[in-house]
């Protein structure tokens, strides 16, 4: 949220003041009267102005594009956004030409966008958001490759009976390896080692 307190001769003209300032218009603003001011004796002696207190409602899906563009700009790429609304999440997938750049090596340059994104909006808004970013739809594909990947090594382990440790993962991508395996009753999956390096350890059950 974005707020200011200012004061006029009258709560309208505080308000005006206030709008000017934020730039918007009354739809889009939250306002409470501070105080109603006062014409005082033959409105010269003893005047007070009013004061109002105005505060811009922030769509959070505006602020992300906001700083998205911001971004793309400077690595000189054109982005078009899909936005949907999801239940514990707002998803925002990023589309365009040439902008593999933005997800970078294992997904690890999209990983620091959403981070810094998620940082971005949630110093203007009051109530926990949670954005959750994608590059011409690479979560789905790099999720579908990594459930492959944890089949085929959890074949490989009962085989072999030997352990494997899988190179170093984010935690949402180490999640979809433990979720994979999850039912598969003779192996364990757990992670071992320290951000950023963590990694997944599939091995059989003793």
């Amino acid at each position: 949220m974005i707020t200011v307190e200012t004061r006029g001769k009258t709560i309208d003209e505080a308000i005006e003041k206030a709008l000017k300032e934020l730039q918007t218009t009354r739809e889009d603003v939250k306002i409470e009267i501070l105080e109603e001011g006062s014409k005082g004796f033959f409105g010269l002696i003893g005047s007070k102005d009013a004061k109002v207190k105005v505060t811009k409602n922030v769509d959070p899906i505006e602020l992300a594009k906001d700083f998205l563009t911001f971004v793309t700009r400077k690595v000189k790429v054109d982005v078009q956004y899909e936005v949907e609304n999801r239940q514990d999440h707002i998803y925002i997938n990023i589309k365009g030409k040439n902008i593999g750049i933005l997800i970078g090596r294992r997904g690890e340059t999209l990983e620091s966008l959403q981070y810094l994104t998620n940082l971005a909006v949630q110093k203007k808004v009051e109530d926990r958001i949670r954005i959750v970013l994608d590059i011409e739809g690479y979560r789905s594909r790099r999720e579908q490759t990594l459930v492959k990947l944890a089949n085929r090594l959890y074949e490989k382990v009962k085989k072999t009976h030997k352990s494997i440790v899988l190179e170093p993962m984010n935690p949402h991508e180490r999640r979809i390896i433990h979720t994979a395996l999850q039912n598969k009753n003779d192996i364990q999956t757990y992670s071992e080692g320290d951000e950023p390096y963590r990694k997944v350890v599939i091995s059989l059950k003793r």
